[in-house]
């Protein structure tokens, strides 16, 4: 294995090693898991969660520091997610009359975990 492949194959376990431990910290706070890994033509959600009337659109990020984490969700990858959850709802009707929320669990290694929720306005 080259050592691209290498680091890519290290960064993918990383980013599901976060997504998992995002859905466990989820769970703990009372929020059901909907869907893992949704993937669309627009993209993928990392994590769909709901708890109550609302349905939280996750997006998981793992980097050295919890800023850089955050900096990562720049407004094309809202775009992207914003996108794909539109496509979610019209597969999933049953979600139609939910609040949606965008958030963001940014993770830092070992486990530090920072859960922004309603991070940004996916309005027009």
């Amino acid at each position: 294995m080259s050592t691209g492949a290498g680091h890519k194959k290290k960064t993918y376990e990383k980013g599901v090693w976060a997504e998992c431990l995002a859905g466990f910290y989820l769970n703990m706070r009372g929020y059901k898991i909907v869907a893992r890994r949704y993937k669309t033509q627009h993209g993928e959600i990392d994590l769909i969660a709901e708890r109550g009337e609302v349905l939280a659109i996750v997006e998981v990020k793992a980097r050295g520091s919890i800023e850089r984490a955050l900096e990562s969700v720049d407004i094309r990858t809202q775009r992207r997610i914003a996108n794909a959850a539109l496509m979610f709802l019209a597969e999933r009707p049953e979600y139609a009359d939910r609040a949606i929320r965008f958030d963001v669990i940014a993770v830092e290694s070992p486990v530090k975990i920072v859960h922004l929720d309603n991070a940004w306005d996916a309005g027009p």
